[in-house]
């Protein structure tokens, strides 16, 4: 098994699953639990609940999007875009508007979670040259 820095695509393969984890266990808060959801992220709850239904699937897609990829390819493009455009959204949001702790805090760890992935995968790949 070929390393550089130690990571190796073992390593890869565990983050992306985690990242993926996180994801559909956000997707499932907002499909089985949507007003306490709300309620935990600083929001008094949502009206209509679609929207957290909407919210809930649509990270249940990215998970298995993201699962699919580096099963498939060895891909992080679509973990790295959609981790991008939600930290760029995110952030944005709040300097635009306040708005609760968890959109500011889901920004940052979107970012984090995207350079960490862009890094091991850069690495791992630099190890196999």
């Amino acid at each position: 098994m070929k390393q550089l820095m130690g990571f190796a695509v073992k390593h890869e393969r565990l983050l992306v699953s985690l990242i993926a984890l996180h994801s559909a266990s956000v997707g499932a808060m907002f499909l089985l639990l949507p007003q306490w959801t709300m309620r935990f992220a600083g929001w008094p709850g949502i009206e209509p609940v679609f929207f957290a239904y909407q919210a809930g699937i649509f990270h249940v897609v990215l998970s298995a999007a993201y699962l699919m990829e580096f099963a498939r390819y060895r891909g992080v493009s679509i973990l790295i875009t959609a981790k991008i455009i939600a930290f760029v959204f995110l952030i944005t949001a709040t300097i635009i508007d306040p708005i609760p702790w968890a959109v500011w805090t889901s920004g940052i760890l979107d970012g984090m979670m995207a350079v960490a992935v862009w890094w091991v995968h850069r690495n791992v790949a630099k190890g196999e040259e």
